[in-house]
């Protein structure tokens, strides 16, 4: 019997999750961006093994599946916390099929739909208090914070309010809000997205939801509440309702990260005003993007996912998005196998981000 005690020791030493442990014994932040067509979904694993899930994608099994590869890979049985940050099929959809496969301990959002689609007040009405029934759930407000252990995790907007007081070392003026006009009002779901400041040590993360352009405005100017951030979860997949100069030029992200799909997200204009960014050292993506074509793309290096029908060659130029309505061609779609980046950062400030389609990895050293 003893001598198949060192055998065994072995075999634990080998095993995936007791490695998964000794890397949060390490006190790391791991960050998983999950592809889930430009909806959003990103997984957070704290120090301590507490998770906490921004959005869970579309309806049906591709995206909940994602998620659910991303949560093995990460070594965690349970969701902690579920941020819903507004009710758009492509940010909640995936929420009945994801907890059906792993347990959801507390749900979070900024209350109920104020677009009042049919489908969406169904679900509020009769199926997502059957989901929370056996947790909890939170109604946050601008100024509340989510409680993870060894993360400063402070919601910045809900509801369509915006913080009003600034965070520690914040508030000075803003810059970048000159020139930059209001447009039209947004009174929809996504201005009403619940959107997160994430501070571990000296490192910092910025997760916005699909916020718009005008709420950007008003809780960036004339002065900056939130700082800078070390690494940014762009808005709304890329779009040009979102990102402004006020929100991302102000925050000098060290890295920037795109989760758009092939048609979805990836505007030009957009990708101007993250490559024109104060302090950028790198812009990964989900997806190549055909709204953007390679002039502004980012090397195949820095892109996570292929489209199953794959076209021998890639357009240079923007193609123009294709007009909206019901006649309006379908987005290539990957229903494949999904790659996810991955990003695990140090207390004092340095992280690393991993392709995981090529395993190419980039270390971000901590700022002086």
């Amino acid at each position: 019997m003893r001598r198949c005690i060192p055998l065994l020791l072995l075999a634990i030493a080998a095993s995936p999750a007791l490695l998964r442990a000794q890397i949060r014994s390490a006190k790391t932040l791991e960050v998983y961006v999950v592809d889930v067509e430009g909806g959003n979904a990103t997984l957070f694993i704290a120090p301590s093994g507490e998770s906490v899930l921004i959005d869970t994608g579309n309806p049906g099994v591709r995206d909940a599946g994602r998620i659910m590869a991303a949560t093995k890979d990460a070594g965690i049985t349970q969701i902690d916390h579920l941020i819903t940050t507004h009710w758009h099929g492509d940010h909640f959809g995936g929420l009945s099929e994801l907890a059906s496969r792993i347990p959801i301990k507390q749900f979070i959002d900024h209350g109920g739909d104020v677009q009042h689609n049919p489908q969406v007040d169904e679900f509020l009405k009769n199926v997502y208090p059957t989901l929370y029934r056996n947790g909890t759930h939170v109604v946050v407000k601008p100024g509340d914070k989510v409680s993870v252990a060894g993360l400063d995790w402070r919601v910045v907007a809900a509801g369509g309010e915006l913080l009003k007081e600034p965070l520690p070392g914040a508030g000075g003026p803003n810059p970048h809000c000159a020139n930059i006009k209001p447009r039209d009002p947004d009174p929809g779901e996504n201005a009403q997205s619940v959107s997160s400041v994430i501070t571990f040590g000296k490192f910092r993360i910025v997760h916005m939801g699909d916020l718009t352009w005008n709420k950007e405005l008003s809780l960036m100017c004339p002065n900056n509440p939130l700082g800078t951030t070390d690494v940014l979860i762009v808005s709304h997949h890329g779009l040009s309702l979102s990102n402004s100069e006020a929100l991302i030029h102000a925050l000098q992200p060290r890295v920037a990260i795109l989760n758009n799909g092939t048609r979805k997200g990836g505007a030009p204009e957009v990708m101007r005003v993250i490559y024109s960014s104060p302090g950028l050292e790198d812009l990964w993506q989900m997806h190549f993007s055909q709204l953007s074509g390679q002039e502004y793309t980012v090397p195949g290096l820095f892109i996570a996912n292929l489209i199953d029908d794959q076209q021998p060659t890639m357009p240079l130029a923007p193609i123009p998005a294709p007009p909206p309505g019901p006649g309006a061609p379908p987005p290539p779609q990957h229903d494949g196998v999904a790659h996810w980046i991955k990003l695990s950062a140090q207390p004092d400030g340095a992280f690393a981000v991993t392709n995981t389609r090529n395993d190419f990895s980039k270390t971000y050293n901590a700022r002086k």
